[in-house]
């Protein structure tokens, strides 16, 4: 916390981390100019607080996601639609 998006980005990538966001308006912007990273997992939020996704379903939106087998390099993946 307290980077500048791009910095965070760039950490995430030399590392090989998939990096996990609120900040979805911004991340997809980096990911659209540089389309070769590990994963962008973005979560949005509601302006009703009581529509955002728990910590709990976060974890099982991942869980979701990862039993597709769906590949996670260069995209930029909602959590949001995972979230069943």
């Amino acid at each position: 916390m307290g980077q500048a998006d791009s910095i965070v980005f760039d950490y995430a990538r030399s590392k090989t981390c998939i990096l996990i966001t609120y900040n979805c308006d911004d991340f997809q912007l980096l990911h659209e100019a540089t389309t070769c990273h590990p994963g962008i997992l973005a979560i949005y939020r509601d302006a009703n607080p009581a529509k955002n996704m728990s910590f709990k379903a976060i974890v099982r939106a991942i869980a979701n996601l990862e039993a597709t087998n769906v590949p996670l390099e260069n995209q930029f993946i909602a959590l949001n639609q995972w979230n069943y």
